[in-house]
């Protein structure tokens, strides 16, 4: 069925415009980008002066516009947005994709009223966005899965420690707390993280792009068994860390697709997906207790993920473009218009007045 439906997107000629404002965004757009490639599907870039400069090398040969006027004039069929905000002056039915898995974040079924669609990552998300939809009427919902996860099950492994030049002999520690105020571990957490470091143990530390300098520079590389990852993809690092630590990152459900263990801080929700502590002087023994029984929260991680994410086939992008393409040929979208939505227009323009472009 999909690849009949891809086959129509390809014959009715639609055209993707991806508008990507972060560079974390990079490895979610990726596997819908290879896709587009191999189902001979028209697509360009919309994207900031960050992300440019972050672009993976065989994508600088791909159609990129950094102008307003250009994404205007390309006249898109559909723009796709790992993200909370797109530029209403583009053409094109506006698709959300989500910029991560943050479902325990409110923030992740704040109605903006600039898209036309949704794509959920699972039932958990898809139940929430239903009823919101029941509210606003006019937006179509469809459960898909996450792009990223695709990325990250069909990312080559392979030698990955050597590639990453870290120790095969090591167990490794990957901290990636979250970026916002009221959740993040890192004010709580790196204090300690020196001090409990064994011989057989390499840290790698991940600060989210947002995260706060004032917190972020405060970190002190002052043991030799910790690495600052500043890459904007983690994906690497997944694969080669035995541990994650974090809070309520959308990491964790990332790292969860590959069923390793988890030890969070005050976590907010699904508190049973590892071990989670409310102290930092529990952060040695709940590491210890990860390394004495790594399977000891397996299938609770595989029951979360049924409801977050339950698409671990690789296929997630296909049905992306499957449900395009669906859109596209049945007019799905509901008739209803939008709100104005006058407070956020006026944003955009206050942003591209004085802040030098929305884009950004």
């Amino acid at each position: 069925m999909s690849i009949f439906i891809i086959y129509n997107l390809r014959v009715i000629k639609v055209k993707i415009l991806f508008y990507i404002s972060k560079a974390y965004s990079i490895p979610i757009i990726e596997p819908l980008v290879k896709q587009c490639n191999r189902d001979e599907i028209k697509f360009a870039l919309y994207v900031s002066k960050k992300v440019k400069a972050a672009l993976p090398e065989y994508w600088k040969k791909l159609e990129i516009f950094s102008f307003l006027g250009e994404a205007i004039s390309y006249n898109p069929d559909f723009v796709l947005v790992p993200g909370n905000f797109v530029d209403y002056r583009i053409p094109g039915i506006k698709v959300e994709i989500f910029h991560g898995l943050g479902v325990e974040k409110a923030a992740h079924y704040k109605i903006r009223h600039l898209f036309d669609v949704y794509l959920t990552s699972g039932p958990f998300v898809t139940e929430k966005y239903n009823q919101l939809q029941q509210k606003h009427k006019y937006f179509y919902v469809k459960e898909t899965g996450w792009p990223k996860v695709d990325h990250i099950l069909n990312f080559p492994k392979q030698n990955i420690r050597k590639s990453l030049n870290l120790p095969e002999d090591k167990k490794i520690v990957l901290f990636a707390p979250t970026h916002s105020s009221k959740m993040q571990s890192a004010t709580a957490l790196m204090p300690i993280i020196p001090q409990i470091i064994q011989t057989d143990e390499i840290w790698l530390v991940k600060f989210h792009e947002l995260m706060s300098k004032e917190i972020s520079e405060k970190f002190s590389q002052q043991n030799a068994n910790i690495i600052q990852i500043n890459s904007a993809d983690i994906t690497p690092y997944l694969h080669a860390a035995d541990l994650l630590i974090s809070d309520t990152s959308s990491v964790i459900y990332e790292f969860m697709t590959l069923d390793k263990p988890i030890i969070t801080y005050n976590t907010t929700g699904r508190v049973d997906k590892g071990i989670n502590i409310s102290e930092p002087t529990e952060l040695r023994a709940a590491i210890d207790q990860s390394w004495q029984n790594p399977t000891e929260f397996s299938a609770n991680r595989k029951d979360h993920l049924s409801q977050i994410n339950p698409y671990l086939n690789g296929e997630i992008c296909q049905n992306v473009l499957a449900t395009l393409a669906e859109i596209k040929q049945n007019d799905l979208i509901p008739k209803k218009r939008k709100p104005l939505n006058l407070f956020r227009k006026a944003q955009l323009h206050y942003h591209e007045k004085f802040k030098k472009g929305y884009l950004r």
